[in-house]
């Protein structure tokens, strides 16, 4: 899919990819460390709309106002996965573990030759998880937005072309036709759920103590094309460059019971998904990768089409409890950093 001529980019400085990359890779941990650190700072300073963005978001989660150094950390979680993101762009594996909760389904999806819309949020390391879907054989078609200067998007696309390309959403008039010609091509999609910007359907869901709009696209797509949907995210250990990866039920149109219906258990499933990502990000608030506003509140007059039972609740969905890890094969890549807050999506 062709992109614009003229790209966004991302903040901070042109040579600053180059110059990570370049460092991480000759500088030992304890010299490099401490840079990247003293290089989040000099972001923090030189970012006031993603830093006041941080400060909002931050002081929702935490239920208090965030102080400075707490902001800092944000910035810093998230330069230091995008520090493994180019790592991995590189060659470095990166070793999965599934955690049991929904993980027969999860595997039983992956092993299938059925196409499926795969989903995920800005959050922790869930940006590896498309490519980790080629490396168990899929063909997938990856949603991004493409900006002038990502290197760990260009080294990853590299890393992976065998099985991952990119339907750049720059251009939405040509991206539904993309989106279906992956589709009948028989591709798997794996898109995020969180940044409306580029998102044609959109409604509100419980999320972080209140009704929030979000994204519902990739469940039209489901419903229209006949695939199933499951949700992945992923906590990354940078220093072991590992990753545990949690699943959603997955959700299954059924086409003998029409659009309305189809509808409403997309929308329990979503609940159900969001009531997972909110145990997360409440339990890890430093790994929430957007650096933008929080998705907006829906005034509580407005019409819910939602039919679930309480919020924040899906009785297709539990809350993730801590549990042992299930092992899984291959290797993957990928991440995210505060310099890249309006980085591809």
């Amino acid at each position: 899919m062709n992109a614009p001529a003229t790209l966004p980019r991302n903040p901070g400085p042109s040579w600053g990819y180059g110059f990570l990359l370049w460092a991480e890779r000759w500088w030992p941990r304890w010299l490099f460390q401490p840079v990247l650190m003293a290089g989040t700072w000099v972001a923090l300073g030189f970012m006031p709309v993603q830093r006041a963005h941080s400060r909002a978001y931050l002081a929702v989660v935490l239920g208090r106002p965030a102080r400075l150094l707490e902001v800092w950390r944000h910035f810093f979680v998230q330069a230091d996965f995008l520090v493994l993101e180019l790592r991995v762009g590189r060659g470095v594996p990166v070793r999965c573990t599934l955690e049991p909760e929904n993980a027969a389904a999860f595997e039983a999806l992956v092993r299938s030759d059925r196409p499926a819309l795969f989903g995920s949020f800005h959050f922790g390391g869930s940006d590896l998880l498309g490519y980790l879907l080629g490396e168990r054989g899929r063909r997938v078609s990856i949603l991004r937005l493409q900006v002038g200067n990502s290197a760990e998007t260009r080294l990853l696309g590299e890393r992976f072309r065998s099985q991952v390309s990119f339907l750049w959403i720059n251009d939405p008039v040509n991206l539904l036709f993309e989106l279906k010609a992956a589709l009948e091509a028989g591709h798997s999609l794996a898109m995020k759920c969180d940044r409306l910007e580029f998102s044609a359907k959109s409604e509100p869901f419980h999320f972080l103590g209140a009704r929030r709009q979000f994204p519902f696209t990739i469940y039209h797509l489901a419903i229209l094309f006949d695939r199933p949907v499951v949700f992945c995210l992923a906590m990354p250990d940078t220093v072991k460059a590992e990753l545990r990866v949690f699943a959603s039920p997955v959700f299954i149109p059924d086409p003998a019971a029409g659009r309305a219906a189809n509808t409403a258990a997309a929308r329990r499933h979503f609940q159900g998904v969001l009531a997972q990502l909110d145990t997360l990000v409440r339990q890890h608030p430093f790994h929430w990768f957007n650096f933008l506003p929080l998705n907006p509140e829906v005034p509580a007059h407005s019409a819910d089409p939602h039919q679930s039972p309480t919020p924040g609740t899906s009785r297709h969905t539990p809350a993730l409890q801590p549990s042992p890890s299930l092992r899984l094969t291959g290797r993957a890549g990928g991440v995210r950093s505060p310099s890249s807050a309006n980085r591809s999506t």
